[in-house]
């Protein structure tokens, strides 16, 4: 393996300790509070990573798309959740082969419009599937509006054979721009009316909140009414967990980005090797693409494919050819970007990691 030093960049680089650290701090919160763990996998993409999830006890996985959930598949997960809106006939043969291949496989319905596709493609595959129904709890995505809609599609899935209502599931994605004081009480209070909306409609189904900034304070908020957690951040971080929720620690981030300075064109301002095509477009709120993880005054403010602007008190005293370790403001669009992450253990690569869902769109 080459070193920190002689590693081509840009890389992204993965602590091993850090990973295995936030993958068993979620894991026992969730044991403690009698809360299963069912981690979405559109963060990571890998079968290294979910591994070491389901070997910590996470019961399932979660994945965007069918092509995410084929990826899976090496790792040995046994119950896969499908947490999209699946609408193509063509789709069917796929969907029949991954519930061949686990023990429980499940698909979302977003709305009401929504199930009357999911009949026809769920006619189509001609397997029993298990459904999750989607709950929009503030995010205005996907999800029913109503407690009249959420009822109405159980009574029409009711009908059909091949599909049988599991449970509910929201991602509770508005929470990324809730003050950080405020997140506790706002969790209970989506844990109390998740509940209340199924209790309405069968007090047996599941309910599966979803999201890295809550999941923590919904396995404590539970007392027994929810089922599972889906997160996707936790086990990496970024700045949306760090700065812009305080949520965790800086500390704690076990992914971050390296980049070579290549430039220096005026006072104020050094380039880097690292841009759009690395970072990504995605900021935090403040226009931040990354910020140095060494706690040094340098943030990237600006990207093009292939370079980032950095600026902040500490950048006259780069030097060209300096590396640098940024932490991304959105750690799922770095790793997708990426076909492999190289494994860090005591600051120096150890191995490399392919990321098998990287593209996996469809």
């Amino acid at each position: 393996m080459p070193t920190l030093a002689t590693l081509a960049t840009p890389a992204v680089l993965l602590d091993r300790q850090k990973l295995a650290a936030n993958i068993r701090g979620m894991q026992a919160v969730c044991d403690e509070h009698g809360v299963e763990l069912r981690p979405h996998i559109k963060t990571h993409k890998m079968v290294a990573v979910a591994r070491q999830q389901l070997a910590a006890g996470a019961r399932g996985l979660t994945c965007a798309k069918l092509g995410e959930a084929e990826a899976m598949l090496p790792s040995g997960v046994r119950s896969l959740f499908v947490a999209h809106s699946l609408v193509d006939p063509g789709s069917a043969p796929r969907i029949a082969a991954l519930a061949d291949q686990l023990d429980d496989f499940r698909v979302a319905v977003t709305s009401e419009a929504h199930a009357e596709a999911l009949v026809r493609l769920a006619a189509a595959v001609g397997r029993k599937l298990g459904v999750m129904v989607a709950v929009d709890s503030g995010l205005g995505r996907e999800g029913v509006r109503d407690a009249g809609a959420a009822g109405r599609i159980v009574t029409r899935l009711a009908r059909c054979a091949q599909l049988e209502v599991r449970g509910l599931y929201t991602h509770e994605g508005h929470f990324y721009g809730i003050p950080h004081d405020q997140l506790a009480a706002r969790a209970a209070e989506l844990v109390d009316r998740l509940c209340a909306l199924r209790d309405s409609i069968d007090p047996a189904l599941a309910v599966w909140p979803g999201c890295s900034v809550s999941a923590r304070l919904i396995a404590l908020a539970s007392a027994g009414r929810v089922q599972a957690v889906r997160p996707g951040v936790y086990m990496f971080g970024d700045l949306s967990l760090t700065r812009t929720t305080g949520v965790m620690q800086s500390e704690d981030v076990a992914l971050h980005v390296l980049a070579t300075v290549v430039d220096k064109p005026e006072p104020g301002l050094a380039l880097i090797d690292a841009g759009s095509k690395t970072f990504s477009s995605d900021r935090t709120p403040d226009g931040i693409s990354a910020l140095a993880a060494d706690g040094r005054d340098l943030a990237v403010m600006r990207v093009n494919e292939e370079h980032g602007y950095v600026r902040g008190s500490a950048v006259d005293a780069l030097q060209i050819g300096e590396r640098v370790i940024f932490t991304p403001a959105h750690v799922c669009t770095v790793v997708n970007l990426t076909d492999r992450v190289v494994v860090t253990e005591a600051g120096q690569p150890v191995d490399t990691w392919r990321v098998e869902a990287r593209g996996r769109s469809q």
